[in-house]
């Protein structure tokens, strides 16, 4: 039974990585692999009712990410719609390109913090269209931009999915996560950021975009209050989860519903063509509900492990052959350039209990930033790298000559300071 599982999840996990040359989507992938590594724990177990007792216990903890990352998309998808995030790039007027490069990487560094850094890359990216407008220099801007939204969303528990599982799965919390891993992930932008800005010289040619830009329909006042108020929803998650001690999903949930009455009660006056295209209903339309679906099958697939003692034992083997965790926590980080680091994160929660690192250890916070910033050094080692490649179409081997090896340097020196900082402040 377990040899078939884990075969399973093997061929699952290949097709999951070669989901571009395969032509299939990583989703329907990850929701067969997961279904099919529960069926044959339920076939092959003498307890018929034991396997349906654990997945309602797993349903319980997944359904919380899941509830977590609609609102948050639905929210984030809301703004969009509003046109909020002309809020921060009108704002960047220099044409400076060393300039340009701190500028745009703090933004995308601090803006990934609140939303997710694949929002913040697709926002970043196509703002780069007009600020850069030639093509050289914008797949460099675009590079800085994965290696910021990562970092920049490896600091924060709403940045990215895997700080966001550790958070709402008990293992870190949402104050120490931003004290103790702040000034590592800077660092993890900021070498990279130097070495761009000083391969850049002279001034870019700003593409006049004013026949470009569409009729808004919202007006200011929307704009801002949209863009203010979920911002602040999003915000407001952990100090929800603070006050209240209940699950972060429902902080978000309730971001959400506030947002709706909100929009609701400004567009109340349009007609429902127009008041249609601000509403809730559309921007739920707009989420990426394939992502959801995969993080599903994905972390149904790691809980089939873990409850087979699969994940147990290779954590057993791991502390045998490596026995030193800050080297084992780094090698995930790489690892996540390669394999998605969603369920590389789910394997480390499997594998390792909060009876052996409870909330807190600094094993929990150190994976937080690998997970968080190793996937930069690859371009198909995080969503912000895949989905930059599909707008700019950057090639593989170009990201790995030019911007690769600087993320690595970025994420070693993070590494690096993170373990000293441990050291010196415990």
């Amino acid at each position: 039974m377990v040899t078939l599982i884990i075969i399973i999840f093997i061929a699952g996990y290949l097709a999951i990585t070669l989901e571009h040359p395969l032509k299939l989507n990583k989703a329907a992938t990850a929701l067969v692999t997961g279904v099919l590594c529960w069926s044959v724990l339920a076939l092959y177990t003498t307890d018929t009712h034991s396997p349906s007792h654990q997945l309602a216990e797993v349903l319980g903890e997944v359904s919380g990410i899941l509830f977590f990352l609609l609102g948050a998309m639905t929210i984030v998808e809301l703004i969009d719609a509003h046109d909020g995030f002309e809020l921060i790039t009108s704002r960047i007027t220099t044409t400076s390109k060393p300039k340009l490069v701190w500028i745009v990487g703090f933004i995308t560094f601090l803006l990934s913090s609140v939303l997710d850094n694949l929002t913040t890359t697709i926002v970043m990216v196509s703002m780069l269209r007009i600020v850069v407008p030639e093509k050289k220099d914008r797949l460099l801007f675009a590079g800085l931009i994965i290696i910021a939204a990562n970092s920049g969303g490896a600091w924060s528990p709403i940045g990215d999915v895997t700080t966001t599982m550790l958070w709402i799965g008990g293992q870190i919390t949402a104050a120490a996560i931003i004290t103790k891993t702040l000034i590592p992930s800077l660092i993890s932008f900021a070498i990279p950021a130097f070495i761009i800005s000083r391969q850049m010289k002279g001034h870019v040619q700003r593409k006049d975009d004013k026949a470009e830009k569409k009729e808004f329909t919202n007006t200011p006042f929307e704009r801002n209050t949209v863009f203010w108020v979920g911002v602040g929803s999003l915000l407001f998650v952990p100090v929800f989860k603070t006050v209240t001690h209940l699950p972060p999903y429902m902080g978000v949930l309730l971001g959400l519903g506030v947002m709706w009455v909100i929009t609701e009660m400004i567009h109340s006056g349009k007609d429902e063509e127009e008041k249609g295209l601000y509403s809730v209903n559309h921007a739920l339309r707009k989420i990426d509900t394939p992502s959801i679906l995969f993080f599903l099958g994905i972390l149904l697939s790691i809980a089939a492990l873990q409850a087979t003692g699969v994940l147990g034992n290779l954590a057993a083997a791991m502390d045998r052959s490596i026995g030193d965790i800050r080297i084992i926590t780094v090698s995930i980080g790489l690892l996540s350039a390669v394999v998605d680091n969603v369920p590389l994160v789910a394997a480390a929660q499997g594998m390792y209990g909060l009876d052996q690192y409870p909330t807190g250890h600094f094993f929990w916070e150190f994976l937080a930033y690998c997970a968080g910033t190793g996937g930069s050094c690859l371009i198909i080692g995080s969503a912000a790298g895949v989905a930059t490649m599909g707008i700019e179409k950057i090639e593989f081997f170009w990201y790995l000559k030019k911007i690769g090896w600087l993320a690595l340097i970025g994420y070693l020196a993070g590494a690096a300071a993170f373990i000293l900082q441990y050291q010196l402040f415990g």
